[in-house]
């Protein structure tokens, strides 16, 4: 089973090529040309949440993109380094402001939006955090018979 793992500083402009990446990786594996798009806009999704958590909290680890090939399924994992503490309606600092003094109500509810466009776009999503960061694993289903390239 072939697995491919995509690392890119938190910034936006990289998440074009983790969509571009991801795509071509789904196809090769072979997913459903129909559901290409909806690979792209929910990894576009992910990866924009993951560079968003990086920048509000100031981690300048990488974000992680791993994207593995199963027997029957194809599988993204887009993962950040934000604690599970500094995410969602936690995303406070000791002195009690928001992320850089950002309105984390607004912070949260950006994020919930992106986290149910990307339920919308994926049957098969889990989201997870722990104490080393967050995870969004997606999967779809490919083709039984995939044409040889």
């Amino acid at each position: 089973m072939a697995t491919v793992e995509l690392r890119f500083s938190a910034q936006p402009e990289h998440v074009r090529t983790a969509r571009l990446v991801a795509a071509a990786v789904a196809r090769r594996a072979g997913v459903e040309e129909a559901v290409l798009d909806e690979v792209r806009l929910a990894v576009g999704e992910a990866c924009s949440r993951a560079v968003g958590l990086h920048r509000s909290h100031g981690i300048t680890a990488p974000v992680r993109v791993v994207l593995a090939e199963e027997e029957k399924t194809f599988s993204i994992e887009v993962g950040d380094e934000v604690p599970a503490s500094g995410t969602g309606s936690t995303a406070v600092s000791a002195d009690g402001a928001g992320a850089e003094g950002a309105d984390t109500d607004g912070a949260e509810a950006e994020d919930e939006m992106g986290l149910a466009v990307i339920s919308g776009l994926v049957d098969d999503v889990e989201v997870s955090t722990t104490e080393d960061g967050g995870v969004i694993r997606m999967s779809w289903p490919v083709a039984s018979v995939v044409a040889a390239p």
